[in-house]
């Protein structure tokens, strides 16, 4: 029988440092994994994000590849969208009350929104992790870093469903 040593325990202040180094990163965002490996069947991650970050909307395409996002701290919204960029349908999750949870199935466009400074979410998903594999880019949405994503990231902290939030010199 596994012995309370073996347990892993998450702090308050170890969410707090992972808030603080989201906030001074290029990206507005940093994880810590909870899976020791990448190749781990289950990947279990702590995502801190500030408001202004950019997850490029994607999809996982593989069969098993659904996410489950649970809001820890602060708030986010998931954003789901049809093929052409088009919001299919939005949900806000708050740790402070409200809804909390939302699991994206596979092959679905997505991204997240953070709203609030120190937001940390906790992402389950199925493993292993590889780079290459992970997620299909949306061919309509703008490149990480690129001024057009800055300019995405506005329309999309407020992007309802019926709402194209890309222009038509984005898309392909």
């Amino acid at each position: 029988m596994p012995s309370l040593v073996d347990m892993k325990l998450f702090t308050a202040g170890m969410l707090t440092g992972l808030s603080e180094e989201a906030a001074r990163s290029a990206r507005l965002r940093k994880n810590l994994n909870v899976h020791p490996v990448l190749e781990d069947p289950v990947q279990r991650l702590f995502n801190a994000m500030e408001p202004g970050t950019y997850a490029r909307p994607h999809r996982h395409s593989r069969p098993d590849g659904w996410e489950l996002m649970v809001v820890v701290r602060g708030a986010f919204s998931v954003l789901r969208f049809d093929d052409h960029g088009r919001v299919a349908e939005r949900v806000d999750l708050r740790a402070d009350g409200g809804d909390c949870a939302v699991e994206i199935p596979a092959g679905s466009w997505h991204t997240v929104v953070s709203r609030l400074p120190g937001t940390v979410m906790f992402e389950v998903k199925p493993g292993p992790y590889s780079p290459i594999a992970d997620k299909d880019f949306a061919a309509w949405a703008p490149e990480e870093g690129s001024a057009d994503a800055t300019a995405l990231v506005r329309r999309l902290e407020s992007a309802q469903p019926g709402d194209r939030v890309v222009s038509t010199g984005c898309h392909s």
